[in-house]
């Protein structure tokens, strides 16, 4: 085994018998000890050579060995430990210069590698994760075609390790490359990075070449750099590159070469590489750095402050290193104090600081690359409400024309500075680089500044958002007038609409507090009012109770009655639901009943009316419940404007429903009955839209009747119609309660398989909308199973 055959046999034999019997499998194994799970396969089989020293040490931590197991580890493994088989020698031509300084005349003993100044820098003992990345390097080199030298671009934000990952990844490849390993710095993040000139004059020295041989032209350098890498098996570490013209000169034209190059910038000009782009850690990765630095004891002590403490630092790499870093440092001091004073957002980025390590220093070098324009969308994303935002947002917020911002956004996606939605036009920080933005635009910009760009923002967001609801107003007409503040990019349409709201509810909803915080009223009554439009699609949006509640508190204070008493029943429907909370919802409605009789106003007593008759069944007084939707029913009847035809239908359509649930089902076929008849009643003007929703909603309930009457055939296509109608008009809250009455009825029916494919989707939309009947739901799909235990089923609702 001295002469450089595989260590297998021994080696790999001992390595398989200690990990099975410390009970881990390869993959737990290889991610303990930061090596790639192909790289530890290879080891026991013996298909490699005897590990490095390192690799020896990282295996015999990660099995905690005690040191006789280690030292008896580091014997059987270092007879393979030579130049692998196969490896080229380099075939100097004549008048050449060898990797040792040696003319052609005089070549390079095999294996030799010159000492040189570009020598990589040390591995860390504790590098963590990364094991799927150094897996497609090691692939690679494998597969290394000398026609094509691979170029890997590690790339991402600022703090992922992309130089400790790519230093790493050197190391383990090393054996791979005998003819040397050269890594250099290019000082991307400086004011004046490395020119390709002085690159390559550094490459060319490194690799043996006198001074007096290196050419004093920049091509002539690269050329020579590509010939006398040729034939060699050499491993490039390019690191902290700026761009791509600095890049492109370095690289290996032909030959067995492998060339790892960082960057925070994405480099995507640069052709024909394989890109790894860095994750955060996952939770777990985080907890095992912070384990591999301060040692098991500490963190088994306190494993929930340890998680806490990972998840504080954003599962950012070097954020955990810093956190560690500073724990290792004051062996006395617990996780748990350093996880409290991280909690408070205030004081993170002072409290991640380890010596010389700092975040903050991490990010700033980052920040100051940027032109001023990107420096202003940087920093005043920061004030932008929610977890992501759309390039309307930072133009607004930046004061830019919107083209000039979304290059901005470009740019900062390109330095890592933001993270692109993978499927939209949207932008999100990581928390510790948003905390750092913050801290940016509260010390280059003046107050002023900020409260500028807010109030602008603002404005602009509640107009869109009023606009874009009041699509959903049934006396909408295509072409109308909207407010919208930019109709070229307005949204057309409800899909449209819908999309667009659901997008932006962070921010539009932060900017109606804000406008209501700075008293203006009539703004937030207008968009609370166009909202109401589009409340219905979307009942399992608990925000709406906040919406309305500004607009009851706008109201008040703009001493409008009317308006108190609209957005109080409003405040009355998203209470009991969007919350479920009865009580308090059955109290607004008496208050709005109280409004709408101060001022007469006959269809905002009848909604107050139906709307504490659902509260009131909520809390199981049923029969006062009748008795205010009958007298709602007699407020709102006869009336031809749209506004009380509507009223009148969701009346009948509600007083139905609970005389259903009374037991007196044959009254409720007679009441949605005459709802299904208004329904197809001319109202001049009217869209069939709105009218065929309410006409779905009577044929729920039409089907629901018959099935409680047991004639479930006929039940059957009423609840076919409303299922279809609300699903074309996407609203799931409604398609997938009917779905689910259609389900039953399909039991009923005897046709098992059907309903229960129908139930299963019920459950399974009614669970991601946290509707209560889902249970019902459950319920329905274990009877199923009960007829036949094979079947599959839902779990627990």
């Amino acid at each position: 085994m001295g002469t450089g055959t595989p260590a297998g046999g021994a080696f790999g034999a001992h390595l398989r018998a200690l990990r099975t019997g410390a009970g881990l499998s390869q993959e737990e194994l290889a991610h303990s000890a930061g090596v790639s799970v192909r790289g530890l396969s290879d080891l026991e089989r013996g298909r490699s050579r005897g590990p490095q020293r390192r690799t020896v040490q990282a295996l015999a931590a990660a099995l905690r060995l005690d040191p006789a197991a280690a030292r008896e580890l580091e014997r059987l493994a270092s007879p393979g430990r030579p130049r692998p088989a196969g490896a080229k020698t380099a075939r100097p031509t004549a008048g050449t210069v060898g990797a040792s300084g040696a003319t052609a005349s005089k070549p390079r003993p095999a294996g030799a590698v010159a000492h040189h100044t570009l020598a990589l820098p040390r591995d860390l003992s504790d590098f963590t994760a990364r094991g799927p990345a150094l897996d497609r390097l090691l692939a690679l080199v494998e597969d290394l075609d000398p026609a094509r030298p691979p170029v890997a671009v590690v790339c991402g934000q600022p703090g992922l390790g992309k130089t400790s990952f790519a230093v790493h990844a050197a190391h383990v490849l090393a054996p791979h490359f005998p003819d040397g390993q050269f890594a250099l710095d290019l000082r991307g993040m400086d004011p004046r990075p490395v020119a390709p000139r002085d690159a390559l004059a550094r490459l060319l020295r490194a690799s043996g070449l006198p001074e007096d041989a290196v050419p004093a032209d920049t091509e002539d350098r690269a050329g020579l750099l590509r010939s006398v890498l040729r034939e060699r098996r050499v491993l490039l570490l390019l690191d902290n590159a700026a761009d791509e013209e600095q890049v492109r000169p370095l690289l290996p034209g032909h030959g067995p070469s492998l060339t790892l190059v960082t960057s925070r910038h994405a480099l995507a000009g640069l052709e024909a590489v394989h890109r790894t782009e860095l994750a955060l850690l996952r939770r777990e990765e985080a907890v095992e750095l912070l384990t591999r630095i301060i040692g098991p004891e500490r963190v088994l002590r306190e494993a929930q402050a340890a998680r806490d403490l990972a998840d504080l630092c954003g599962h950012l790499p070097l954020a955990v290193r810093i956190a560690a870093q500073r724990l290792a440092s004051r062996p006395g001091e617990s996780i748990a104090k350093l996880a409290t004073r991280l909690a408070a957002q205030d004081d993170r980025l002072d409290a991640l600081r380890a010596g010389s390590l700092r975040i903050r220093a991490a990010f700033d070098l980052s920040y100051r690359q940027l032109g001023e324009h990107t420096r202003t969308v940087f920093r005043r994303a920061a004030l932008a409400s929610g977890p992501d935002f759309s390039p309307e947002t930072a133009a607004l917020l930046a004061g830019l024309p919107p083209r000039r911002a979304a290059r901005c956004l470009r740019d900062l996606a390109d330095a890592g500075l933001l993270q692109p939605h993978p499927t939209s036009d949207r932008y999100r920080f990581h928390d510790l680089l948003g905390l750092f933005a913050a801290e940016q635009a509260a010390e280059e910009d003046t107050p002023a500044d900020i409260t500028a760009a807010r109030t602008r923002t603002d404005t602009w967001m509640l107009r869109r958002a009023a606009a874009a609801a009041q699509l959903f107003n049934p006396d909408h007409r295509p072409g109308d007038p909207c407010g919208d503040p930019d109709p070229a990019t307005a949204p057309a349409g409800h899909e449209q609409a819908h999309t667009w709201l659901d997008a932006e509810r962070a921010q539009w909803l932060a900017a109606l507090h804000r406008a209501h915080a700075a008293g203006r009223h009539r703004q937030v009554l207008d968009t609370a009012e166009a909202m109401h439009w589009f409340s219905d699609r979307v009942l399992h949006w608990e925000l709406w109770a906040e919406v309305f509640r500004r607009g009851v508190d706008s109201a008040r204070a703009l001493d409008s009655r009317h308006e108190e008493a609209v957005h109080l029943n409003y405040l009355s429907w998203a209470q009991d639901t969007c919350l479920h909370d009865h009580t308090t919802a059955l109290t607004t409605a008496r208050t709005a009943l109280e409004a709408a009789r101060a001022v007469d106003d006959r269809l905002q007593t009848g909604w107050a009316l139906n709307y504490a008759a659902t509260a009131l069944i909520g809390l199981g007084r049923t029969e006062e419940a009748i008795a205010h939707l009958h007298r709602a029913a007699d407020s709102l009847g006869g009336g031809s404007d749209t506004q009380s035809r509507f009223a009148e239908l969701s009346t009948l359509n509600t007083l139905g429903r609970h005389l259903r649930q009374t037991g007196r089902a044959a009254e409720a076929l007679a009441v949605h009955r005459r709802s299904e008849a208004l329904c197809r009643e001319d109202l001049p003007g009217q869209p069939h839209e709105l009218l065929g929703l309410y006409l779905a909603s009577a044929r729920q309930h039409i089907g629901n009747d018959l099935a409680a009457l047991h004639r479930w055939n006929e039940a059957e296509a009423p609840l076919r119609h409303a299922v279809t109608r609300f699903e074309t008009a996407q609203m799931p809250a409604w398609s997938e309660t009917a779905r689910l009455d259609l389900g039953i009825t399909l039991r009923h029916l005897g046709r098992t398989e059907e309903a229960r494919e129908t139930l299963t989707a019920a459950h399974a939309n009614l669970s991601r909308l946290n509707n209560p009947r889902r249970l019902e739901a459950a319920d329905h799909l274990r009877a199923l199973e009960a007829l036949d235990p094979a079947a599959p089923h839902a779990g627990t609702a």
